[in-house]
């Protein structure tokens, strides 16, 4: 039982890491973060917008994710399903539409699949 418990909240404590890694990069250094997407040209400045408004809500829900516990954690992880779901779905859209290359598709999809699989994880009701 304390196995299982430490499991997940490692999964818990890695999804809260990710989010804060990719949303202080968001923040600091949305022109690489959006090269590593579109390629050399420079970026848009609504794009660099975009990087840094979902960067802040990024850092804000990994921290929600350290700082959390019991029904609070438990919400927020509901809530990361949901959130890292949708951007599954976002870039399957954009990949579907040639909006952004096959490599760029599977990268993104893989991060945010590996956040969805995270958070189910810990998410997981007792064995």
């Amino acid at each position: 039982m304390v196995r299982y418990r430490r499991c997940r909240d490692n999964a818990r404590y890695l999804l809260a890491s990710v989010r804060l890694a990719n949303g202080v990069a968001g923040l600091v250094a949305p022109q690489v973060l959006i090269r590593r997407i579109e390629g050399k040209r420079e970026p848009s400045p609504a794009a660099i917008y975009a990087f840094r408004l979902f960067g802040i809500r990024t850092v804000l829900l990994g921290l929600d994710l350290f700082l959390s516990h019991g029904d609070e954690a438990q919400q927020s992880l509901r809530e990361g399903v949901v959130i890292h779901s949708c951007d599954v779905a976002t870039v399957t859209l954009l990949a579907i539409q040639r909006r952004i290359s096959r490599r760029t598709a599977a990268l993104l999809a893989l991060i945010s699949t590996g956040n969805v699989a995270l958070a189910l994880s810990a998410l997981r009701s007792k064995p």
